[in-house]
């Protein structure tokens, strides 16, 4: 029997840049090409914010659309709780600035650092809140300016990272089963050095040997990275599952973190699910972290593929190393 849901997602709203970066741009400077980017990975394009389009104003109008969607205003929120590793500035957070842009009064406002799960971090927050009395109301985003931090001369990287934003209203469960079902967190820091950026922070604060060294971007181990998410998501969606007390069958659609085409699929076969059950779009928008689940369950909302009480199964992984799943009834 599923648990009684304390928390439900009530409104979703996605924000993506205009400009549009198919990969043929990268076979201009790049010993690459868009059959050899998409055969191992899966994409074909991504989206890449102006250097004037803050991660604040992606946030800003997925918010919107989440708030419309809910029925609410900004200044009914209780908490705004985003979870992104590219806020526009080290202090303050990116959150206390959206809360400023909306005129969230009377909302809290703070980061979470989580990488790709920063978005399921981010709902866990949310449900403990409500589940404590100390909010009704919460903003829960995840949202990157991935290219800020990207070294576009890297080949085995340059190709996989969007921008993007997905934020979602979350309030008390309506009491008719829909809502979260379950969510599992984890993390294993032995992991943290297969992809990571090693220079900016308080450890190595930014410097010219910093930038001359190129170490202010993301680096990555790809083979050892795609062992351990495939390993990290197979177990979460089995946890998720039997938290929820639900099984694979009963899922009507699975929606992964857009990493790579190939762990998406691996995943999908551990949690037997079909992939006719399986919502892909990184086609579309590449890899954009704590951004990659909303933007595919709003693509997925429009085509109609979820409709009221929808049985969803959410997984993601992402650097730290960190992973979250979580089974909801929409």
């Amino acid at each position: 029997m599923s648990p009684k849901p304390i928390a439900a997602i009530t409104g979703l709203g996605t924000a993506v840049p205009p400009r549009i970066v198919p990969n043929s741009e990268f076979e201009k400077y790049l010993e690459t090409s868009d059959q050899w980017i998409v055969e191992r990975t899966g994409i074909r394009e991504r989206r890449i914010a102006a250097p004037d389009q803050t991660l604040a104003s992606l946030c800003h109008e997925a918010s919107l659309g989440a708030l419309a969607m809910a029925g609410l205003s900004a200044e009914q929120l209780d908490a705004i709780v985003l979870g992104t590793v590219t806020p526009d500035r080290r202090l303050p957070a990116t959150a206390c600035d959206l809360q400023a842009i909306l005129g969230a009064k009377r909302a809290a406002a703070f980061d979470i650092a989580a990488a790709c799960p920063g978005w399921i971090f981010s709902l866990a927050v949310a449900e403990g809140l409500i589940a404590s009395g100390r909010a009704a109301n919460v903003l829960a985003i995840g949202a990157e300016k991935l290219s800020t931090v990207t070294d576009w001369n890297d080949r085995s990287t340059a190709v996989l990272f969007g921008d993007g934003a997905g934020a979602s209203i979350v309030q008390p469960a309506p009491g008719d089963g829909r809502g979260i079902l379950s969510i599992i967190l984890g993390t294993d820091g032995k992991l943290a050095d297969l992809l990571y950026i090693k220079g900016g922070g308080s450890a190595e604060p930014i410097s010219a040997k910093v930038v001359e060294e190129r170490s202010h971007f993301i680096r990555m181990a790809g083979r050892e990275v795609f062992k351990a998410a495939v390993h990290t998501m197979a177990r979460a969606c089995a946890q998720a599952l039997a938290k929820a007390g639900v099984t694979s069958e009963e899922i009507d659609l699975l929606i992964p973190h857009q990493a790579n085409l190939r762990i998406i699929e691996a995943t999908a076969k551990h949690a037997q699910v079909p992939m006719s059950k399986v919502m892909v779009n990184l086609d579309r928008y590449g890899n954009t972290s704590a951004a990659s689940i909303q933007l595919a369950i709003g693509q997925a909302l429009e085509e109609g593929r979820i409709q009221r009480g929808s049985l969803l199964l959410l997984v993601t992984f992402g650097a730290g190393f960190t992973w979250g799943s979580a089974v909801v009834r929409w």
